[in-house]
């Protein structure tokens, strides 16, 4: 076991970071070693997070897997293999078994059809068309621009609903093409920013690497069972580990570390809290808004190319750098309009077109996000994912098998067809 986890390992602090490792060595030394071009193997970040899974699991005492092809096939297969969801060999497996020796059944075909039509929804339509008001942002601020108040909050909320709507949608393809095929995938997205807790926001995002870090990497360091100082540690290196994972750059490491406080933070305040304050309106609606706060703070450094740059969106956004409207939007304000003019808050180099659509951008899919069923409720009549057997089925919402809602997925599926054209950012591509 030690073996096959330092030969994979191996292999993937390789491609994905020995680059960053060498870059760093020079940045803190003043030399000038260089590793030359290396091609990143697509998806060894989702693979090796897999094989590492299946050989703990065996030497657990699970049966394993004797069968090479059905062994290759969990590996490499391919609706989930770019960016997840993260499967565990037993989730899998038995299915391959199962779907062998039956026959297939085309209510699997109708079903993940519509599941892959709203996840293209999410990502050609929703996903790209947000991203143009959060990229600019972030390329001035690595550029040395210092953004404003309201042009850094719009773009660190763009890239928050970007993100959430790009990842989403793509694991919502995975599983609508798996099902395809009769394979039931995990499911890794359960509207995340309805979350009142950091704690319960990695229930809710990106839900199979949080089980994975719990289970083969919190659990195995001691997890909580030797003190709360060293639960605390275990929160931290964990964290820190999981954002190093998403990529090879000191900004991703300082968001896991961000979020290893933020779980500390949280653990503690539970130890403490006073009971039945969970239930009073007021409380709860301010644990939200302080979860999404930072969990948006989080996503700057997930974003920004540097830490210069991100520290400059933070800045902006506690208002360090001042508050501007533009100039053609403040004039058609009155009084109000003039006073902000006199007092320096009108910037006519700033786009009031862009401005307005980039907030009703904003304020339309946080709307979303916390009002509208999302794409397992909306199937759950049929449990597209694994794990969609606890969600309430939505009765004026909920896809059936007929005529009227197989129109309604032929549309959508055609719509997110026509927005492919287009240039189309993939926020995974360098897993």
């Amino acid at each position: 076991m030690v073996a096959t986890i330092v030969f994979n390992l191996g292999l993937i602090g390789y491609y994905k970071y020995a680059g960053f490792l060498v870059d760093s060595i020079n940045a803190a030394t003043g030399t000038g070693f260089s590793l030359g071009p290396v091609v990143l193997p697509l998806a060894i970040s989702f693979f090796t997070f897999q094989q590492i899974a299946y050989v703990v699991d065996v030497y657990k005492g699970v049966p394993c897997e004797r069968s090479l092809w059905r062994y290759t096939l969990f590996v490499t297969f391919f609706p989930q293999l770019i960016a997840g969801p993260v499967v565990q060999a037993k989730m899998v497996l038995p299915q391959f078994y199962r779907i062998a020796s039956r026959t297939y059944e085309d209510r699997n075909l109708a079903v993940g059809m519509a599941m892959f039509a709203i996840g293209l929804i999410k990502k050609a339509v929703i996903a790209d068309s947000v991203a143009v008001y959060a990229n600019p942002v972030f390329l001035a601020a690595d550029g040395g621009a210092a953004p404003d108040f309201f042009t850094a909050w719009s773009g660190a909320l763009a890239y928050t609903f970007q993100l959430y709507f790009d990842f989403s949608g793509y694991s919502d393809m995975a599983v609508g093409a798996a099902l395809m095929f009769g394979v039931r995938l995990p499911l890794n997205f359960n509207s995340p920013y309805k979350a009142l807790s950091i704690t319960e926001f990695w229930r809710r995002w990106h839900m199979t690497l949080s089980a994975f870090l719990r289970d083969y990497l919190y659990i195995a360091l001691g997890g909580n069972r030797r003190g709360r100082v060293r639960r605390y540690a275990n929160l931290m290196t964990t964290m820190a580990l999981g954002g190093l994972w998403h990529g090879a750059g000191w900004t991703f490491v300082i968001w896991g570390v961000l979020h290893g406080l933020y779980l500390c933070i949280n653990h503690g305040w539970s130890a403490v809290m006073p009971r039945g304050l969970a239930r009073v309106p007021a409380y709860r609606a301010a644990c939200w808004l302080m979860t999404f706060v930072a969990v948006v703070a989080g996503w700057v450094f997930f974003r920004a190319g540097s830490f210069e740059g991100a520290w400059r969106i933070l800045e902006g956004m506690a208002g360090l750098n001042g508050v501007a409207l533009p100039a053609g939007l403040t004039a058609q304000l009155g009084p109000l309009g003039a006073w902000l003019s006199a007092h320096g808050y009108a910037d006519v180099g700033l786009s009031g077109q862009q401005f307005v659509l980039s907030w009703a951008w904003i304020i339309v899919l946080l709307g979303v996000a916390l009002t509208a069923p999302n794409s397992q409720e909306i199937l759950s009549r049929y449990r597209p994912a694994l794990e969609t057997g606890h969600l309430p089925i939505r009765r004026r919402f909920a896809w059936r098998l007929n005529t009227g809602w197989a129109v309604v997925s032929g549309i959508a599926f055609a719509i997110g067809l026509f927005a492919l054209p287009r240039v189309s950012e993939f926020l995974y591509f360098q897993f």
